[in-house]
């Protein structure tokens, strides 16, 4: 039973890769699902309503791959901390978000 369940969890994480561009790992999800930013921040919002959820990032990087920005935040959970990323396309609005840096982000993207 337990070998069965691995090889659905890799099967499930294969094609999570294939239909996205970064893959998110499942352990920081499940651990950060209830932090404000990952729980409320959607596609299509402006960064002042990104803003007002998260606070300020840590750092903003200007985005070389694609035009627009990033914020780099870092979530704070029982003493233990992890990257997590909000993108903004050219018209100020949320275009994806993920547990990377935005340097590991843009990396991710020129390799593609």
């Amino acid at each position: 039973m337990y070998k069965q369940s691995l090889a659905v969890l890799f099967a499930m994480a294969a094609l999570a890769g294939c239909a996205s561009t970064t893959l998110q790992n499942p352990v920081d999800y499940a651990t950060y699902r209830n932090e404000p930013l990952v729980k409320q921040v959607e596609d299509g919002m402006t960064e002042q309503q990104v803003l007002t959820i998260g606070g300020e990032p840590s750092t903003r990087v200007h985005r070389k791959v694609h035009p627009g920005t990033c914020n780099n935040y870092i979530l704070n959970k029982e003493g233990h901390q992890q990257a997590y990323y909000v993108t903004f396309g050219a018209n100020d609005r949320v275009d994806s978000k993920g547990f990377m840096t935005c340097e590991q982000r843009e990396a991710n993207e020129r390799a593609m």
